[in-house]
């Protein structure tokens, strides 16, 4: 059979990169159309690095950041971007943690001074860890504890599918963690991990390359140097037996289920792990996709279906051990096994073939999400920044579109015949709400 690619443009803005005396690598990708500029700091540190016994700590740092500086006031970096007529906003992740700030072109050196300021040393005060505590535990409460689904299921498989620490346990954190977290603790995480050698700093939009780099030198050149730290192994064992557990969650009124699938390491496994993505867009997006066909239109035995590559569905984000997750709702009374079954018959159904039409339309549509993400100068310098981080390479955030648009039908199959049930991870959710 002859192989089709799907024609996906790569996009046309240039970059370029340079690194400083004290580690931090920078990423700068000029475009004079857009009247904005988006400048991004991340930190190649999240949930799975937080120490043991200390659960929720990224995420309670992530928060510590925004408490002020060494010349910036408590909530201040919030009234600077502002009153500049921007936007900010910082997010942790299984394997990262960034910041973000978007303002008018004019705006660019205050996001760099407000960035390295606190770069330098944020504002780690038994005043501000208190306060942020108790933040992060309403955070917990709103999110998971009093949502119906809260945690599903992200932080449910987790510990079903995996044994070691970093991999298993609860990225959000245990309010016993939280409330034990001490100022030497958190002056600790700082230091070990918010070396400007761990970071990647990434300015996209309205700039040019000179002035950029003359400011960026001006106010993250002097930021101290100290070593990176060296990411322990997350290496986890296979599943070689189906592994299911079930819990009651009180406010739900519907059954659901998810299972997950270990798959290649999306950085070092790259080429292996990338019909995995292809595979969960075939199964899940849109109403001719298979599962929802199957499942939702034609059985009915559930309400809604999806299926994406990595724990947070950011496969170009992600490091491994990771998985492949399929999870869906069901109707009053839904029967789980009847949806596992039907999952894996959809499964051998891919494994025995697929069709070129089928699978460049599902391709064309991925890449075309990633493109999209690409036109916002925001999600641009996010992205680049974090492919620097997982790839070692800015450029390949480019490049992710037409690689996927190289995936053949005979990978995807072979994706699908490897999800067997025997390696499986299922978590069920026993609705409470309706009794």
């Amino acid at each position: 059979m002859a192989m089709t690619v799907a024609t996906i443009p790569a996009p046309a803005f240039a970059i370029e990169t340079f690194r400083l005396a004290n580690g931090l690598r920078v990423v700068l990708a000029p475009d004079p159309g857009a009247p904005v500029v988006g400048v991004a700091v991340v930190y190649d540190v999240g949930m799975r690095s937080e120490p043991e016994g200390r659960t929720g700590f990224a995420h309670l740092f992530e928060h510590m950041m925004f408490q002020g500086s060494h010349n910036v006031g408590k909530a201040e970096h919030m009234r600077h971007v502002q009153s500049a007529g921007g936007t900010f906003n910082g997010s942790t992740h299984i394997d990262y943690t960034d910041y973000f700030n978007l303002l008018p072109s004019g705006g660019l050196e205050l996001a760099l001074f407000l960035e390295a300021d606190r770069m330098r040393g944020p504002a780690i005060t038994e005043e501000n860890l208190e306060n942020q505590v108790s933040v992060v535990k309403e955070e917990i409460r709103v999110n998971v504890l009093n949502r119906p689904y809260g945690g599903f299921p992200w932080l449910k498989l987790p510990p079903v599918m995996f044994d070691t620490f970093p991999n298993a346990h609860d990225g959000y954190g245990s309010f016993g963690d939280l409330e034990a977290a001490t100022v030497d603790e958190a002056q600790a995480f700082f230091d070990a991990f918010y070396p400007a050698s761990n970071a990647v700093l990434s300015v996209a939009g309205d700039f040019t390359v000179e002035t950029a780099r003359d400011l960026v030198e001006r106010h993250f050149g002097d930021v101290p140097a100290r070593p990176a730290p060296v990411h322990p192994s997350f290496a986890e064992p296979n599943l070689d037996a189906e592994r299911r557990e079930s819990y009651v969650d009180e406010r739900a009124t519907l059954p659901a289920v998810a299972m997950a699938w270990r798959i290649p390491d999306p950085v070092t496994e790259l080429a292996e792990f990338l019909p995995y993505v292809v595979l969960g867009e075939l199964l899940t997006d849109g109403d001719a996709s298979r599962l929802v066909e199957r499942l939702v239109h034609r059985d009915r035995v559930a309400t809604a279906v999806a299926a994406h590559a990595t724990f947070m569905a950011e496969p170009f984000a992600s490091r491994g051990p990771t998985a492949l997750l399929i999870q869906a709702f069901l109707p009053p009374g839904g029967d789980v096994d009847t949806v596992m079954a039907g999952v894996h018959e959809e499964l051998a159904r891919v494994a025995e073939g697929v069709d070129e039409a089928e699978l460049g339309r599902v391709k064309a549509r991925v890449a075309a999400q990633l493109l999209r993400s690409d036109d916002s100068v925001m999600g641009r310098s996010r992205r680049l920044a974090t492919a620097e981080v997982f790839h070692g390479d800015a450029t390949m955030a480019t490049r992710f579109a037409v690689l996927l648009g190289e995936v053949t039908a005979e990978s995807v199959a072979r994706a699908a015949a490897a999800l067997t049930p025997n390696r499986r991870a299922v978590i069920e959710v026993v609705p409470g709400g309706n009794q």
